[in-house]
């Protein structure tokens, strides 16, 4: 396993290169000129050319290519044309809020979506299948950001619970309160995964009922319970975790919406913000820090397989 993961890790470098390259280009071909947006509009021909140069953008674009991959091959990435902070240094002053929204999305996405999934699966064609399947089709079909907005109305504004915009850094206010802050946008973002999750579980805990070894397993007397939990669950988890891993990547690009929706700190309203104010470098530095969590999660997602299916060989 030692073998496959150090090859996997490997592979992955031809795929951020490839990343890199495509990002690079196409963010410049996106109109606007970076150096206007950080003058003013009325800015004079001799003070644009000035910030160019100083952002070394009159240069021509291989030149500039060749010196940012010289760069970031010894960690470099680059300063941010807003910040003026590394920009890696500044993606990386935005993983708390990010993360712990991700987390929580997900935890809130597992406890509903796989007990939905199961009780469909086990109740298959019955009253709580279908009120399981059309609560998941609603999930599906539900904006992230009308939940949101529908969310913030009953439960920030109507009932005053929980803050409608804003984070609190957990240096600053605790875990608790951190979480305060997230569990609205978590739990609209979960819901979406959550339909998603329900649908795959269903599938892949029905394909699993109707082996053999289960209908030996309810021969011998075991109960209800057992039989589900232990025995066909555990046997339709690679599937499920095949589709907790395309959560992760869905519940990052989501939370572009929710971080811009109630206004939290995170990658996702910072992307948004550098495509804005066309910070070339932390668009280019977050763009393949996202691109590495996707490759590390597929090889996490694959290792994972292995445990819960003995009979899988890595070679």
């Amino acid at each position: 396993m030692i073998n496959y993961t150090i090859r996997r890790l490997l592979s992955a470098i031809p795929t951020l290169i490839i990343v890199a390259v495509m990002v690079f280009f196409l963010i410049r071909c996106v109109p606007g000129n970076p150096a206007l947006t950080m003058l003013s509009d009325d800015a004079t021909v001799e003070e644009i050319a000035a910030m160019e140069a100083k952002m070394g953008l009159d240069q021509p674009v291989p030149v500039q290519f060749v010196k940012w991959v010289g760069n970031a091959v010894r960690g470099d990435f680059g300063s941010s044309i807003y910040y003026d902070e590394p920009a890696m240094g500044v993606v990386m002053s935005r993983l708390e809020s990010t993360w712990m929204l991700v987390i929580m999305a997900m935890f809130f996405s597992i406890l509903i979506g796989v007990p939905l999934g199961i009780t469909a699966a086990v109740h298959r064609n019955g009253l709580l299948d279908k009120m399981c399947m059309v609560l998941s089709m609603i999930g599906i079909s539900m904006p992230g950001f009308w939940l949101a907005l529908n969310l913030v109305i009953l439960f920030a504004i109507k009932v005053p619970v929980f803050p409608a915009v804003g984070y609190a850094y957990i240096s600053e206010g605790g875990l608790l309160k951190s979480m305060r802050y997230l569990l609205l946008p978590a739990i609209a973002l979960g819901l979406q995964r959550s339909a998603s999750l329900a649908r795959v579980t269903r599938s892949s805990m029905l394909d699993v009922l109707n082996s053999d070894y289960i209908r030996t397993a309810r021969s011998k007397g075991l109960r209800e319970r057992a039989v589900v939990y232990v025995h066909a669950l555990k046997n339709a988890m690679n599937q499920i975790i095949t589709q907790l891993g395309i959560s992760i990547a869905h519940l990052l690009g989501g939370a572009i919406v929710m971080e811009n929706v109630f206004n939290i700190p995170g990658l996702g309203r910072l992307a948004f913000d550098s495509i804005v104010r066309r910070d070339y470098p932390v668009i280019q530095a977050h763009i393949l820090y996202v691109a590495f969590i996707y490759v590390i999660v597929n090889l996490v997602v694959d290792l994972l397989y292995k445990f819960f299916d003995p009979r899988i060989e890595y070679k």
